[in-house]
């Protein structure tokens, strides 16, 4: 029988003690309670200011409701209602140009600069300005004077014109493309381009007949090179999302003109052309099976006025399918010759829809080694399905499947 042991156990569990005296454990006991009460309260007053916001969002919606009960009566027993008339033809023309398949860019809306770009098909208007080339410094000085008889057909925005100079040179002969013909004559290769300059004018705001007054210069080390110089100036609506539309340009041959002092021209607005700046070899491959375009950038042929190290090229390649623009791609940065030689294939995966709605759009910039920020673009190429012709290079494309198809393409600027 183990009972007695049980009992020694008990009786030395009651004996022990905790070693504090009475006045620690009143206080211990004291400072508990407080901690409850303070509980308490504090649940209590967050109850009471949930009421409370719950009560006066009641009264706000009460009060809101009687509002527009009120304003409804009294709009409809007014007299003559207010009424504003608004010229909706803008908004509607923007709009079929997203719903519709002329949303692509055609001949009058192209991707300049990294910036949309749309022109009118009237063009009204002049320009005047200044010509003088000095002959003691080699120094070309062209000032823009005023643009005169611009007409906006759109009421919801102002007019905001600046006009956009360059200075293009006529570097060599291209190859025979055939998204490119020459002006003069058939069956000869066009013209290949480069822009020697760049400049902007100010932009004036809400002015159909604008004061500029801007001036540019730069160093002409020879004579004999005005000869192969064309001033083109275009005249720009500013729009603040960088779609700006071409109300007409001017092209002025320097070789045809004696500015060896001051010549002020006053020029007619034309429609906006785009010029031959290089040459693209591209290749094409479509994998049906996996619903995949390959693109391969080979060769890029330009114009150089003067060869530099610190200079290179590089492409930035697009797909756009059923109006949607995928993910663009680039290529490596080659340094910059008369002919660039990348050798490139970039892979894009393409959504479920139909190939005759997709079109590839290809940027070839310049850039300096030195500094990666800065970039020019040289020019721009799109190939695709238009809605009336079919370019030659996609149906062949289409006709040899899994089979890369290779054409040389001009870059447009």
């Amino acid at each position: 029988m183990d009972y007695p042991a049980n009992e020694r156990l008990l009786s030395t569990a009651g004996d022990l003690r905790m070693p504090f005296s009475d006045t620690v454990k009143y206080s211990i006991l004291g400072i508990s309670v407080a901690l409850l009460l303070l509980a308490l309260g504090i649940l209590v007053w967050q109850a009471f200011r949930c009421c409370t916001t719950i009560t006066r969002q009641d009264a706000v919606n009460r009060d809101l409701l009687c509002s527009v009960e009120k304003s409804r009566t009294r709009r409809s027993y007014s007299g003559a209602p207010c009424t504003r008339m608004e010229n909706v033809s803008t908004e509607v023309r923007r709009l079929s140009r997203c719903l519709s398949g002329a949303s692509y860019p055609t001949s009058e809306s192209r991707q300049v600069d990294g910036e949309e770009q749309d022109t009118i098909k009237k063009v009204d208007g002049t320009i005047r300005f200044s010509i003088y080339y000095d002959q003691l410094q080699s120094q070309l000085v062209v000032t823009v004077l005023q643009v005169e008889g611009l007409l906006w057909p759109s009421q919801t925005c102002s007019l905001q014109p600046f006009v956009k100079l360059r200075l293009m040179w006529a570097g060599s002969v291209g190859v025979e493309v055939d998204d490119c013909t020459d002006k003069e004559g058939e069956g000869t290769a066009p013209i290949l381009w480069t822009v020697l300059q760049e400049w902007r004018t100010r932009i004036v705001k809400g002015s159909c007949n604008p004061l500029f007054g801007d001036q540019f210069s730069c160093i002409m080390q020879e004579d004999k090179e005005l000869h192969h110089i064309n001033l083109k100036m275009e005249v720009r609506h500013f729009d603040k999302f960088s779609r700006h539309t071409v109300l007409g340009e001017v092209r002025v041959p320097l070789g045809q003109l004696n500015i060896s002092y001051p010549l002020e021209l006053q020029e007619d607005l034309k429609t906006p052309q785009k010029d031959l700046v290089g040459e693209v070899l591209l290749t094409l491959k479509f994998l049906p099976t996996s619903q995949r375009l390959e693109v391969g950038l080979l060769k890029v042929r330009t114009v150089l006025t003067e060869i530099c190290s610190d200079r290179a090229l590089y492409a930035r390649i697009s797909v756009q399918c059923n109006q949607h623009k995928l993910r663009y791609q680039k290529t490596s940065a080659v340094a910059h010759s008369l002919v660039t030689v990348f050798n490139e294939v970039l892979m894009f995966s393409l959504p479920e829809c139909p190939l005759e709605q997709c079109k590839i759009s290809v940027s070839v910039y310049e850039t300096h080694i030195t500094r990666k920020l800065s970039k020019n673009l040289i020019g721009q190429l799109t190939l695709g399905k238009e809605r009336n012709s079919q370019d030659k290079h996609w149906s062949l494309m289409m006709c040899s499947v899994r089979q890369p198809i290779a054409k040389w393409h001009g870059i447009l600027i």
